[in-house]
């Protein structure tokens, strides 16, 4: 009789083994959404820039459309962020844009950086958010 007949449980032993092992790779082959890391320089506060700068960020290319934000610097304090440019092509894009903004702005604030968090929900834009902040702090050299 031969080991892996029907109902030999050397059979199920090979089947679950090789279900496991297909499992685990299939697991292991899943890349997870990592938002790439944005550089935060730390900049001096002494001889803080004087006067009030506006300067509008790199648009950033997502996969859902295009992120732009326009920050503006007050002595060397970062007062105002404004999402100039974000996908809106959809109703979807447009639900997830408004609560999302919102609190992308309020962290950016918060943070006075570009060291914010992702919302939930929002990975694309919020990547998109994240880049076009930074370049526009490098811009008004905040």
């Amino acid at each position: 009789m031969h080991a892996l007949k029907k109902n030999h449980p050397l059979r199920r032993i090979v089947l679950a083994s090789a279900a496991t092992v297909s499992g685990m790779v299939l697991l292991l082959s899943l890349k997870p959404h990592t938002t790439p890391a944005v550089a935060v320089t730390a900049r001096p506060t002494a001889p803080a820039a004087k006067g009030t700068r506006t300067v509008t960020g790199d648009t950033v290319q997502t996969r859902w459309g295009p992120v732009q934000v326009r920050v503006t610097v007050k002595d060397g304090k970062l007062t105002e962020v404004t999402a100039v440019t974000y996908p809106t092509d959809n109703p979807r894009d447009q639900e997830i844009n408004s609560y999302a903004l919102p609190r992308l702005r309020s962290e950016a604030l918060q943070a006075q950086s570009a060291d914010i968090d992702t919302v939930s929900g929002a990975t694309y834009t919020s990547d998109g958010y994240r880049q076009s902040l930074q370049s526009a702090l490098d811009s008004a050299g905040s």
